[in-house]
């Protein structure tokens, strides 16, 4: 799945808060619906009548009643700076209260880019399907468009399908380099547009094998940026490949084998992914651009009912590099990972290190300290602290545990489960504390 922390990053703090302002906290071990009125003894009825619904103005100060929820939206990144705005939130549920639909749209303020807005739907008409929609525009600057639809998520039949189809314009992304040591005083700054068209088809040899194909074809046009105070990359990497327009086809076939008891919100089990790709200017299998060669896993413990230790580990080689433009190397940065893509380092800023290979794990402890009842349906709060390694390099006989860069932190989530989960993440690395909101779990 593509990672949208760019495209969407306000939509997770707004979740975030809508858990944090919710009422009706509860304990992490006791069922919402079985607890017994403050004051009154388990298992004793309250003989009391209940009081009516509000009414008029009120009932939107009630998220029972509430036509949508008016959420602050407060999205924090290192590179796009602080983002101010109100997220009215309409949660649809079913019986059983589990969420089929959200639609979000927003009105924001950046201080890079001015006012701005995004609408979003997020559906899911079952377990095994559902889709989304996102679409952005502020004053200055940024565009964004992001569609995904995914069938067959739980592979109990034959094939599996994700499409996403994205656009993108985008004056937040830096850079500092290539290598695992480029300084923090050559960071630059640069414009990304972005037009990209993906789709993968697993085959499911069994509930947990997967033989899975990715197609991509993306445009990426790389012109100055336009942030006031720093540099733009042309002006100090004019040289380096990958400024101007440039097209790729990427190719990849994966084995995947993944026994987690649930794609979202995974208690236990693991996946496990090896890969092999190609990608060309044209699509031709040649050495006119790279191949790659990867490993990613997952594992998932569960060491109490509420506590789960993740664990998630990334290696990726590019065994031909030729004319690759920077920003299909390997890197490092951000809170989320994508496989045989970016991966987190949640200390630093999306794409803080480049190079040809890269390495990458990382470990946290998720701990439910909450159920919350929000708008018919049950959240759970989590609190998570984290460690984040990794490093890039160039040769493929560099150790890849040597020279790491580190970051700890820790981050406050909230599940809706069966498909939603919202996260604020606090992560702190040789440059500083770093924050980043947004959906999904980083891995």
């Amino acid at each position: 799945m593509l990672s949208r922390a760019r495209i969407a990053w306000g939509w997770g703090s707004g979740l975030a808060f809508a858990v944090l302002c919710a009422p009706a906290w509860s304990d992490p071990n006791t069922d919402p619906a079985s607890a017994a009125p403050q004051g009154q003894p388990s298992g004793v009825l309250n003989p009391a009548t209940p009081p009516p619904p509000p009414t008029g103005i009120m009932r939107w100060f009630d998220p029972s009643t509430a036509p949508f929820l008016p959420v602050p939206l407060i999205g924090v990144d290192p590179d796009s700076g602080t983002t101010l705005g109100l997220l009215p939130v309409k949660l649809v549920t079913d019986a059983n209260n589990d969420i089929t639909r959200i639609i979000a749209p927003d009105i924001l303020h950046n201080p890079f880019f001015g006012y701005g807005g995004h609408a979003r739907i997020y559906d899911y008409p079952s377990a095994d399907t559902q889709w989304s929609a996102i679409a952005g525009i502020d004053e200055r600057v940024q565009r964004s468009f992001d569609a995904e639809y995914q069938t067959g998520r739980l592979r109990e039949r034959r094939w599996s399908i994700n499409a996403s189809l994205v656009y993108s314009h985008d004056g937040t992304p830096r850079f500092f380099g290539i290598g695992n040591q480029s300084p923090a005083i050559a960071e630059t700054d640069y414009t990304q547009q972005q037009e990209l068209a993906q789709i993968q088809v697993g085959l499911n040899l069994s509930h947990v094998w997967q033989l899975l194909y990715t197609g991509r074809v993306q445009v990426v046009d790389v012109t100055p940026g336009t942030l006031e105070g720093i540099a733009s990359l042309q002006s100090r990497f004019g040289h380096i490949l990958g400024i101007g327009t440039s097209e790729q086809i990427l190719n990849r076939i994966s084995i995947v084998y993944d026994t987690r008891d649930d794609i979202t919100a995974p208690t236990r089990g693991m996946e496990w992914v090896a890969y092999v790709g190609a990608a060309a200017p044209h699509g031709l299998i040649n050495e006119s651009m790279y191949s790659e060669t990867g490993v990613d896993g997952r594992d998932f413990w569960q060491i109490l009912p509420t506590t789960i230790l993740a664990t998630h580990v990334s290696l990726r080689y590019l065994p031909t590099a030729h004319d690759v433009p920077f920003w299909a190397l390997s890197s490092l940065g951000g809170d989320q990972s994508a496989i045989g893509g970016d991966q987190p380092l949640r200390g630093y800023g999306p794409g803080r290190y480049y190079d040809r290979d890269a390495f990458s794990a990382t470990a946290e402890l998720r701990q439910r300290i909450a159920t919350i009842n929000a708008v018919s349906s049950h959240v759970e709060l989590e609190l998570t602290p984290f460690v984040d390694v990794g490093r890039v390099f160039s040769q493929t006989s560099t150790f890849p545990l040597s020279r790491l860069h580190s970051v700890g932190g820790i981050g406050v989530r909230g599940i809706a489960r069966p498909f939603v989960v919202g996260y604020v993440d606090f992560g702190y690395g040789n440059e500083g504390l770093a924050v980043f909101t947004g959906i999904n779990y980083p891995f």
